[in-house]
């Protein structure tokens, strides 16, 4: 049975994507488990066919998540329905704050289900400011869990970066809206949610291609401009000095709506750290060693797309080490942000500094 995820923050977008997908076939049914009673343990599923169809239970689980939900109902679901062969088509309507890569890599491992796509649907007039904004979800009861400590700006990124396909919907901001989801997946097809829709979903889903892609320790970024769009990939091949990349974080994460990439610290040059800001909110990340710190028969335990990535940034002097750093925003001031992060490079006259003394290193301790 063929399978198509549809995800995404904004509930009434989500819903019309949904519906193009069905109405294209009379095989069609529906998927969705409703989680906005999951802080008092209440999950309904929904199923309803591409005829109207319906019906609505709870769903009894060990304990009231978001995993726990697909393990133990959405995935059965699905191998049952398959086994049925009633359907050709399954559309899963995922809630709210889900993020793609755990269901669709758990959908792609069952035999008899095809993922033949990922759908992330935007409302265009939400998308900016959710982007660019530091609500929790807590902030607006969209957690899914006691200790669900996401951002909306976190979460509707992971949606639109993972997804192979992004239904766009409303007409305010819309040819701004969509530029800016293009640039942050360049290899989604950005589209409206009618019938055409469908013939984007009929191949293979590939996983691994998507979770490299959203992998800012290997993935590979490049500059792009549209309108009032932009995106800076900030590569450079010289460290950056510590204590002068820490102070200017904060005048660094606040001029774009994301940054994500990866960076390279003198003084730590074994060490492969990782960037990722979502408006306000920064995370800094130890992802490993560098390839180019490792010995050669390491290399072998490395995966593919690390290997091939490092392979295309390697200098004979310093391996793979290097700043590349993607930042995408609205109305970015490109040669002001590029100024700023190259006077945070470490002069080769300066003494290296001191791990001790280095301010990264409290901050990955905590």
């Amino acid at each position: 049975m063929r399978v198509v995820l549809v995800v995404g923050m904004h509930p009434a977008a989500r819903r019309r994507t949904v519906d193009a997908l069905l109405t294209v076939s009379t095989g069609s049914v529906a998927v969705h488990h409703d989680m906005s009673g999951i802080g008092e343990g209440a999950v309904r599923c929904l199923t309803w066919d591409g005829d109207g169809t319906s019906r609505s239970s709870k769903v009894s689980l060990a304990h009231p998540c978001a995993s726990c939900t697909l393990r133990e109902s959405l995935i059965p679901l699905l191998v049952d329905l398959a086994a049925q062969g009633r359907h050709d088509l399954c559309v899963v309507e995922a809630w709210d704050t889900i993020e793609p890569q755990l269901i669709s890599e758990t959908i792609a491992d069952q035999p008899s289900l095809h993922l033949a796509g990922v759908v992330t649907a935007v409302q265009a007039e939400l998308a900016a400011d959710d982007l660019r904004g530091g609500d929790e979800l807590a902030d607006r009861g969209l957690e899914i869990a006691e200790d669900d400590e996401r951002s909306v700006s976190e979460v509707l990124a992971r949606q639109v970066e993972y997804a192979s396909v992004i239904t766009v919907q409303g007409t305010a901001d819309l040819e701004r809206t969509r530029a800016l989801l293009g640039q942050l997946n360049p290899a989604a097809a950005v589209t409206t949610a009618d019938p055409a829709l469908a013939e984007l979903c009929r191949g293979r889903f590939d996983t691994d291609s998507a979770a490299g892609r959203c992998n800012p320790a290997w993935a590979q970024y490049g500059d792009r401009a549209e309108g009032r769009v932009r995106t800076l990939a900030w590569t450079r091949t010289r460290p950056l000095h510590p204590q002068r990349f820490a102070d200017a974080l904060e005048r660094i994460t606040s001029s774009a709506l994301r940054g994500r990439g990866r960076f390279w610290l003198a003084g730590q040059d074994d060490t492969l750290l990782v960037w990722e800001s979502y408006g306000d909110l920064m995370v800094v990340e130890n992802a490993g060693p560098w390839l180019g710190s490792l010995p050669e028969a390491a290399l072998d335990l490395v995966p593919q797309a690390r290997r091939l990535s490092a392979q295309a940034d390697w200098l004979p002097e310093i391996g793979d080490r290097r700043q590349h750093i993607a930042f995408t925003g609205i109305d970015l001031d490109v040669p002001a942000l590029t100024a700023l992060l190259d006077s945070c490079l470490a002069d080769e006259a300066e003494p290296v500094p001191q791990r001790q003394s280095d301010p990264f290193t409290e901050l990955l301790e905590r």
